[in-house]
C-alpha cells in the first residue's frame, strides 16, 4: 500500500474582524438572526484597499505549512491551490506561489476550482501526482477572498462568508495509507453560482440556501460512509471529522445522520464563517496547532460546494 501523510499545516486570516453587529449596520439583520440560523458570530474580511490580499493570505498559509513540515520550498514537487476568488484568472495562484516561495521550476503548479470542496479535491490530485513528481512532497492550499464577491444588500448571503487561507504539506510514502478519497459532482448552475469575467452582471455570489441545505445533508453522510468503508473503519475509529464550515445546522444534521460523536466534530464557523476552499485547511491547522490532532491520528476531511461538488478523504498525521 502507498499513500500520503500530513506533515505540516498552516493558515492565515485577515486582521479585520466583522461581527454580526457590524453586519447589522450594513444590511437588515441582527446577531440573533445570523447566529441562530448559521452558528456564525463573526468573520474576517480583507481591507478594501488591499490590492492583492488573496495572494498574501495564500502565501502566508503556505509558508507556515512548509515551516511546520520542516522542509525547504525546493523540496516541494507539487503545488495546488483551491480557489475561485483569485485576483487574476491567469497566472494561477499556484504559479505565483512558485516564484514567491522559491519552489523548483519543475514543480507541478495548478489552481483547482471545485468551490468549497476544492481543498479535498486537491488532496486527491496531489496523491495521484506524487508518485511521478520530482519529490515526495506536495503543498496544497485553499484560499478565498469572498468579501470581494458579496452583495452587501443581500442578507441571505453576505452574512455567511469570510476571507482566509489554509495549507497543508503532504508526503508520499510507500507505507502510508491511501486517502480513500470519494468525490462527486452534480451539474447545477442555479443553486450556488458567481458570474464569470465575461458576464455583464456584477460578480456577486448567488445562493439558494434551501437547495444547498438539502444537497449537503444528503450527500455528505453518504460520502463519509463510503470513505469509512474504503478504509475498513467504523465511525468511532476516526479521531476528528473536519467538515467544511458552511452552516452549523448543516453540520449538526450530517453528524446526527452519520452517528458521529459531536465532540469529534468541533468546528470554527462561529469565528470565521464560511471561507469556501479555505474552510477545511483552516480548521485542520487550528486542530493540529491546538493539539487536538496529533501524530498517528486520523482526520476525515469533508467538503461540498458550488458545482455542485462534494469530496471526502481520510488523512493520517505523521
Amino acid at each position: 500500500m502507498s499513500g500520503v501523510k500530513l506533515v505540516g499545516t498552516g493558515s492565515a486570516l485577515p486582521a479585520r474582524r466583522v461581527t454580526n453587529d457590524d453586519m447589522a449596520r450594513m444590511v437588515d439583520t441582527s446577531d440573533e438572526w445570523i447566529s441562530e440560523r448559521t452558528g456564525i458570530r463573526e468573520r474576517r474580511f480583507l481591507d478594501e484597499d488591499s490590492l492583492d490580499g488573496h495572494f498574501d493570505l495564500a502565501a502566508t498559509a503556505a509558508r507556515r505549512a512548509l515551516d511546520a513540515a520542516g522542509i525547504d520550498p525546493q523540496q516541494a514537487g507539487v503545488c495546488l491551490v483551491a480557489t475561485f476568488t483569485a485576483q487574476t484568472a491567469t497566472p494561477s495562484v499556484a504559479c505565483r506561489l512558485q516564484a514567491d516561495l522559491g519552489l523548483p521550476q519543475d514543480a507541478f503548479c495548478l489552481d483547482i476550482n471545485a468551490a468549497c470542496a476544492g481543498f479535498v479535491y486537491g488532496m486527491h490530485v496531489a496523491q495521484c501526482l506524487l508518485p511521478t513528481a520530482r519529490s515526495p512532497y506536495a503543498l496544497v492550499v485553499g484560499a478565498e477572498a469572498l468579501s470581494r464577491v458579496l452583495d452587501f444588500t443581500d442578507r441571505t448571503t453576505c452574512v455567511l462568508f469570510g476571507d482566509g487561507a489554509g495549507a497543508a504539506v503532504l508526503r508520499y510514502q510507500e507505507d502510508a495509507p491511501s486517502l480513500g478519497c470519494v468525490w462527486g459532482s452534480r451539474g447545477d448552475a442555479e443553486s450556488l453560482w458567481v458570474p464569470g469575467v465575461s458576464s455583464s452582471a456584477p460578480s456577486y455570489l448567488h445562493m439558494d440556501g434551501r437547495a444547498v441545505f438539502r444537497f449537503a445533508t444528503s450527500v455528505l453522510p453518504a460520502c463519509a460512509q463510503e470513505v469509512l468503508d474504503r478504509a475498513g473503519l467504523a465511525v468511532d475509529q476516526v479521531d476528528r471529522y473536519v467538515f467544511h464550515q458552511a452552516n452549523q445546522r448543516i453540520i449538526d444534521v450530517v453528524v446526527k445522520k452519520l452517528g458521529a460523536d459531536p465532540a469529534r466534530c468541533r468546528g470554527n464557523i462561529a469565528d470565521v464563517g464560511n471561507t469556501s476552499a479555505a474552510s477545511v485547511p483552516l480548521l485542520l491547522d487550528q486542530l493540529v496547532r491546538s493539539g487536538e490532532l496529533a501524530g498517528g491520528q486520523r482526520a476525515m476531511c469533508l467538503g461540498f460546494g458550488a458545482g455542485l461538488t462534494w469530496a471526502g478523504a481520510l488523512i493520517e498525521l505523521a
